[in-house]
């Protein structure tokens, strides 16, 4: 029974983590525009498909890794430059729905370059379980998890001790208030998206070699940090965090104790309630307005 349930918990912090990286890009963006970029799981989708196509040509997995990475970041900034920066004017709405369209057209394109079928990645170290307390436990779980405790260090890191990173704060609080201090908000834009496409790149690279990458890959996982980045309070970095974790686990306690076809569902009925009692999320900003 402890096996059982340590099993399932391994499996919900692996997913959980990754759901924590893609919702964690959501909130920095969120915060620096106060847009949803629904094109955030493409980010996942380019960076593991890259990925396995450079491994493919026969350059070696580290290097792969970070032309990977380098080729997200690069869509992500493409992405701002060419859809969200033209129409920075217009209503948040019509925002969202450009990063809807971009969200199709990079899987496409996706479709178009790499075709529709499955491509496989090898584990980092090995594909040999580890068993802890009668529960077996992939190498490749260990990365996921320490990537992204390494990343929420330095993401805390940059935004408490770094100057541009106190810019990102002081943006997402008030733009026009950060401008009249001097502070280059479109800029601060660009770098936002830039963010989001490296964590979306990071986290699909860690996960290809557990679930396969596809170019519809990204569909899902961007729903489920979405969701992630909801339940923790949008806007809320750490909030995500710990969406994620929470959408992970309990997805896979639901597939492991009552059935797998309610998987998928278990993240949208958590938000669903979560927004019902709390509309915030769980760590969201609570506040008065004065009218």
């Amino acid at each position: 029974m402890v096996a059982e349930l340590l099993q399932f918990l391994f499996s919900g912090v692996t997913v959980g983590a990754t759901y924590a990286l893609v919702g964690l890009g959501f909130a920095i963006i969120y915060n620096a525009s106060q847009v949803i970029n629904f094109a955030q799981g493409e980010f996942v989708m380019i960076a593991g498909m890259s990925t396995v196509t450079l491994l493919n040509a026969g350059i070696p997995m580290p290097v792969a890794i970070l032309i990977a990475v380098a080729i997200t970041i690069a869509a992500g900034l493409l992405l701002e430059k060419l859809a969200i920066e033209p129409a920075r004017d217009a209503s948040v709405v019509t925002l969202i729905i450009i990063t809807i369209g971009a969200s199709i057209f990079l899987r496409g394109a996706a479709e178009l370059i790499w075709g529709r079928g499955f491509h496989s990645m090898p584990a980092f170290s090995g594909s040999d379980p580890i068993i802890i307390g009668g529960a077996a436990m992939l190498p490749q779980s260990l990365w996921v998890a320490g990537a992204t405790i390494v990343i929420i260090a330095v993401m805390r890191w940059f935004f408490t001790r770094t100057l541009l990173g106190k810019a990102m704060l002081a943006t997402s609080y008030n733009p026009l208030v950060a401008r009249l201090m001097g502070i280059n908000t479109r800029f601060i834009l660009s770098l936002s998206f830039g963010m989001a496409a490296m964590l979306g790149g990071i986290a699909g690279i860690l996960i290809a070699p557990i679930s396969l990458t596809y170019p519809e890959v990204g569909v899902m996982l961007g729903l489920k940090g979405f969701c992630a980045a909801i339940l923790g309070g949008l806007g809320n970095p750490m909030g995500a965090i710990a969406g994620g974790l929470i959408v992970g686990i309990s997805e896979a306690l639901t597939a492991g104790y009552v059935s797998s076809a309610y998987k998928d569902a278990v993240a949208f009925v958590i938000i669903l309630v979560v927004l019902v009692v709390m509309p915030n999320g769980l760590f969201g900003i609570r506040g008065t307005e004065r009218v």
